[in-house]
């Protein structure tokens, strides 16, 4: 089956950007001038996906109106003959491309954010998409990559890259067993262990497609690290069921769950970015010549 539903899990609290997102989702922060779960979106759209899930929270009214229809805004853009402003606001998300917002009541973890998309999920496979990681992965996207391994290989593929071995304790680690580039068979799968244990320096990142199995294991998965139902713990026991896949994925990816990681997207994005690239460059220029 195609990939066609797409899974966003946001109803986090965003604490380490406090107080940006004290009524704000970080989510719904901006590289230069879209919010990151914009980029997320744009990423899954491009890889195929025609129904975005978002599973919300307290506080996150803000996402579903960014991808709603905006008529006084567009009336007044309309009015005011601004033909290019318009047509951004009116083509966040392309025709035929579709919205459902499912509330998580209380954070139980990434796991239990999967779970609660399982009556809009179906019977399908689906891709999960955390919008803090925000990755560059050029012409293709990193959820497009997948799309060709998963299609290649009829299996669960989560998107992997190397980490420090200090850092081991800050992702889910697997171990795998190398069959194609950049391709390998999961062995095992171990959230945050700390780097005298960990398994490998693998780390995984936030893009997944995963079959429909996973939500009834979700459902009978007991609560692991930090007290919540994580994902990485269903995908262990998936991995005794069917072979899933990690997939070294081409392109760059920033962690705009940190501050740093967030300041680093902002910078290299605007260097890039067909109105600031020029100008910004020669800011940052003058900027370390004067340190």
């Amino acid at each position: 089956m195609k990939v066609r539903k797409a899974v966003f899990p946001v109803a986090g609290l965003g604490t380490r950007f406090l107080p940006a997102t004290k009524a704000n989702p970080k989510e719904m922060l901006n590289v230069v001038d879209k919010p990151l779960i914009q980029y997320a979106a744009e990423e899954a759209v491009a890889a195929g996906i025609k129904e975005l899930i978002f599973v919300t929270g307290r506080a996150k009214r803000s996402i579903e109106d960014h991808f709603d229809k905006a008529y006084e805004l567009e009336a007044e853009l309309e009015k005011k003959n601004k033909q290019d402003m318009l047509d951004i606001v009116r083509n966040i998300l392309p025709t035929g491309v579709s919205c459902i917002y499912i509330r998580q009541a209380e954070p139980l973890g990434l796991g239990h954010a999967v779970l609660c998309a399982k009556p809009a999920i179906g019977n399908e496979p689906f891709a999960v998409l955390l919008a803090d990681d925000l990755i560059d992965g050029g012409t293709r996207g990193c959820l497009g990559q997948m799309v060709d391994i998963y299609g290649h290989y009829n299996t669960g593929v989560i998107a992997v890259q190397p980490v420090p071995r200090s850092d081991t304790d800050k992702y889910g680690i697997v171990e795998v067993r190398p069959i194609d580039q950049r391709v390998g068979k999961i062995q095992s799968i171990v959230e945050k262990p700390k780097p005298e244990v960990a398994p490998s320096t693998l780390g995984v990142v936030g893009r997944y497609i995963l079959p429909p199995d996973i939500l009834g294991i979700l459902e009978q998965t007991n609560r692991g690290a930090g007290g919540e139902i994580q994902l990485t713990d269903g995908i262990a026991t998936l991995l005794e069921r069917q072979q899933v896949v990690a997939y070294e994925f081409e392109g760059k990816r920033y962690d705009c769950g940190s501050k740093l990681g967030y300041l680093e997207a902002t910078v290299e994005y605007a260097l890039r970015h067909p109105e600031l690239h020029l100008q910004f460059g020669e800011y940052l220029k003058s900027r370390m010549e004067s340190l």
